[in-house]
């Protein structure tokens, strides 16, 4: 989102599951959705001619799959945001997926409960993944179910890097205020970013989150 609404163009083979996300994301005032597809090469020709934000898009579309549609839309000079929306966890099709400037993956399942946060995340410059995506990735890396997502925060980008910046303070013990002056930025923006990250590691205050930051060395 430049300027007013984040725009959103929804595309899928299936009209029910778009009405669907539709109506979901009607109940957020700030998303806009401007745009749908029910092929691939619909969704490429729409953005010869519009533009959109955030793309939320369907790996197995007709015409052209959503691989094919990623690849075309990086000749764009402004190409979306473009957050997968799937049946499939694969990690290799996670992977291939990201290689090709995915900023994000939904698994259907969960698309209704976790769309609205995946846009705004994205929208703001963060990566997101569903709960079971992540699973899934921390799983193929080490062969075990981890559900502490300490270190796929660390590892895969979900904090971003003024996040971390404000991570490390906090776990020096630097007050809002401190941090505000040192990184030149308002006190107001400092909370939010703090509950930005007590939200993505599951902790309910700065006293937990230091705690956390140690315990996990996620600042070295």
């Amino acid at each position: 989102m430049k300027d007013g609404n984040i725009r959103v163009h929804i595309a899928d083979d299936h009209q029910i599951l778009i009405d669907g996300i539709v109506a979901v994301l009607k109940t957020e005032k700030s998303i806009e959705v401007v745009g749908y597809s029910l092929d691939g090469l619909e969704v490429v020709n729409w953005f010869k001619n519009n533009e959109a934000d955030i793309l939320i898009l369907d790996i197995g579309m007709p015409k052209l799959d959503g691989i094919e549609v990623l690849s075309s839309l990086q000749n764009l000079d402004k190409p979306p945001e473009t957050i997968v929306l799937t049946s499939y966890n694969d990690v290799k099709l996670i992977k291939e997926v990201l290689k090709m400037g995915a900023k994000g993956f939904v698994t259907k399942v969960n698309a209704g409960e976790n769309i609205i946060e995946a846009i705004k995340m994205v929208d703001e410059g963060d990566m997101y993944f569903s709960s079971d995506i992540r699973n899934k990735i921390v799983n193929s890396f080490t062969g075990k179910k981890i559900t502490n997502e300490a270190h796929f925060e660390k590892y895969y980008g979900m904090l971003t890097e003024r996040e971390y910046e404000i991570l490390k303070l906090i776990a020096e013990e630097y007050s809002n205020k401190e941090i505000a002056e040192t990184l030149h930025i308002s006190t107001g923006t400092v909370e939010t970013h703090k509950k930005n990250i007590m939200t993505k590691l599951g902790v309910k205050n700065a006293v937990g989150l230091a705690i956390y930051v140690v315990k996990h060395k996620i600042i070295e």
